[in-house]
């Protein structure tokens, strides 16, 4: 089932008052990409992809997420549905002035794109996903994290936090060092959250739990690009979207990286990969609106795995 689009003034969650809206945009051409940060992240780690898809003259936008960019309450006060709505705003302001939009983001970022692409598939193109997450289930996840699913409760849940652990998702000591004194010095605005409330874990899983049935839906061409290393969400994460996901698959597993790729180490490749998967969408025959006839079903070539 999909949904409209249109936005009005009550569906809009709001900048907690006092607070700066910290979204990323950069006017360009007619194709359009909406980037979205991570849970307990910040539009700043958008920021790189972002201007590299702007050089190549498109329209960029990376919406800060209800409940971030704050203090640690507004994180916990705020659900999925909220995250949601936030993607879904910046999605129609996207398509107000581009005729293609390619959806994509880090993380939990990667999968609210999911839910877009499946609930709007006329107003998404593409998608590019870096190292989504549906399960914390990476290297550097904490024993006790599988026991988390038995948490029923939001409140409960709140009770718990999750520290941010070396080596915070970033392999390169150098940028690691930057991203830590940012961190741990207070910088929530560019550097986010020093750990992630129960709350917020609790709100992801009833995210995914809300996608999972979709996903073989999705039929938008998708990029995804998952650090073998990842510390943070297996690259089990982007084998399980290949296998389910209903169109065109590419995966390009990075060696050189881990979760937090684009900031890391082969940031570089990740925007290489993104402008050439946006170009080539763009260079496509327009999509002609269906209402009725399913989507044909990926070819069986077009499923495929790349590293660098």
């Amino acid at each position: 089932m999909t949904g409209s689009l249109d936005i009005t003034r009550a569906d809009v969650v709001a900048v907690s008052p006092g607070k700066k809206d910290h979204s990323y945009r950069i006017a360009g051409g007619r194709v359009g990409v909406l980037l979205m940060h991570g849970l307990c992240g910040t539009p700043s780690e958008m920021r790189y992809v972002a201007n590299g898809l702007a050089r190549a003259g498109h329209t960029v936008i990376c919406p800060q997420l209800a409940g971030h960019c704050g203090s640690i309450e507004d994180l916990k006060a705020a659900t999925w549905q909220d995250w949601y709505q936030s993607a879904r705003t910046a999605l129609a302001e996207l398509r107000t002035t581009c005729d293609r939009v390619i959806v994509g983001g880090l993380s939990t970022g990667a999968v609210l794109s999911l839910l877009l692409a499946a609930e709007h598939p006329e107003d998404v193109h593409g998608l590019a996903l870096l190292a989504p997450t549906l399960w914390a289930n990476g290297w550097n996840t904490p024993w006790y994290t599988p026991l988390f699913k038995l948490v029923r409760f939001k409140a409960i849940a709140n009770m718990m936090n999750f520290p941010d652990h070396f080596p915070h998702g970033i392999k390169d000591d150098r940028i690691r060092k930057f991203f830590a004194d940012a961190l741990f010095g207070g910088d929530q605005q560019n550097a986010g959250l020093t750990h992630t409330p129960g709350g917020a874990l609790y709100e992801h899983r009833r995210l995914v739990s809300h996608l999972k049935a979709k996903i073989p839906s999705i039929k938008q061409p998708t990029l995804i690009l998952h650090p073998r290393e990842d510390d943070v969400a297996s690259i089990d994460n982007s084998w399980y979207l290949q296998r389910h996901l209903g169109g065109p698959v590419e995966v390009v597993a990075l060696t050189d990286s881990y979760h937090n790729v684009t900031i890391d180490r082969q940031r570089h490749v990740v925007v290489d990969r993104t402008v050439a998967f946006v170009r080539d969408l763009a260079a496509r025959p327009a999509p002609v609106a269906r209402k009725s006839a399913p989507a044909a079903p990926a070819p069986i070539g077009c499923q495929f795995a790349v590293a660098v």
